[in-house]
């Protein structure tokens, strides 16, 4: 069990509320918080803005998410009200706005090498696991000014270097490319970034940030209105897509294929959408496998119907999820804004 849930690591609903708009996007399915996404080579080109830290040097981030719709629409990013559930614990460092510069007391070190060094015999867990990047005791990608508004704001480089996810860094031009992992979302292929992580291993297989406090995120295991999260879903031993380019080398030391194609519970656009995952994994029981009974896996619904069939079960042993037929959370917390659609 603990192989399968290696493999989940690396991709690593019912709410009455109403339903607001989508982000605009173009022909392609890019949202206007991103300037252009390349799906050949998974990676997306978003706004870079310069930043300081408490120590008055200069750190860069991105924004890919608002708690506030008016606010979300008028910066072009992803309406993400769920997220306005996490004020109060440690998982949103409040920031100060100087003249239009954002003044950040938790910032990152970039500076560690990503080491993730599989186990000989079974892969994983592995040998050892290190971030390249790891947060202080204050930093949260999770931002407010104490405006009751929460933005979703990685940082992704400063003096100690760049994120490992990022490619090209301009800047001048305030542009910024990330990796990108690709997905699904009621039965849609979607594209979406993996910036921080809650625990010192989902951060090194991910290659984002160690971002302890995001593990303050109220909501584990469920998908209430009450809750900041929304539930990853790997189905860990079905069909896998392909190799990510940007991951090629750790995928072959740990996986030998490609990646679980994982599931989103909830897309851009409705109230229960979340950047934070809940990480609920999967797998296909030996008597659905036995019977051919195993097959790609799209859409929470389809999840939700195989596990009350008693053809999936859980992979996680936290708390249970009644909107996905109970399966469990595995404990860590995921910060992977969705980009693009289809």
């Amino acid at each position: 069990m603990n192989k399968l849930i290696g493999s989940l690591v690396i991709s690593l609903t019912a709410l009455v509320v109403a339903v607001p708009a989508a982000p605009a996007a173009d022909g392609g399915g890019v949202f206007s918080s991103v300037i252009s996404v390349d799906r050949a080579h998974r990676t997306a080109t978003l706004p870079l803005f310069a930043g300081r830290t408490a120590a008055a040097d200069a750190t860069y981030y991105i924004v890919t998410e608002s708690s506030d719709k008016a606010d979300a629409q008028r910066r072009g990013v992803n309406y993400a009200p769920k997220l306005r559930n996490a004020l109060g614990t440690r998982s949103v460092q409040t920031v100060t706005d100087d003249g239009g510069t954002l003044v950040f007391p938790g910032t990152v070190d970039f500076s560690p090498d990503n080491v993730v060094t599989p186990d000989k015999k079974n892969g994983f867990p592995p040998k050892k696991a290190i971030p390249g990047a790891v947060g202080d005791a204050m930093y949260s990608p999770l931002i407010t000014t104490g405006d009751g508004v929460v933005l979703n704001a990685p940082q992704v480089a400063n003096s100690t270097g760049q994120a490992d996810t990022v490619s090209g860094l301009d800047k001048a031009a305030g542009r910024v490319t990330e990796a990108l992992f690709k997905g699904f979302v009621n039965g849609t292929p979607n594209y979406y970034l993996h910036t921080d992580g809650s625990a010192p291993l989902l951060a090194a297989l991910e290659t984002s940030t160690y971002a302890k406090n995001l593990a303050a995120a109220p909501g584990r295991g469920s998908n209430a209105r009450s809750s900041a999260l929304s539930a990853i879903i790997p189905v860990i031993n079905g069909p896998r897509g392909k190799r990510n380019p940007q991951r090629q080398g750790l995928q072959s030391a740990l996986l030998g294929q490609g990646l679980p194609l994982n599931i989103e519970q909830e897309p851009v656009g409705v109230s229960a959408y979340s950047p934070l995952w809940d990480v609920t994994p999967a797998v296909w029981t030996t008597r659905a496998i036995a019977r051919g009974q195993r097959r790609r896996l799209t859409s929470a619904a389809q999840v939700t119907a195989a596990v009350r069939a008693h053809r999936i079960t859980s992979a996680g042993k936290s708390k249970a999820n009644s909107s996905l037929a109970g399966l469990k959370a595995i404990g860590f917390v995921s910060n992977c804004p969705i980009v693009a659609i289809g």
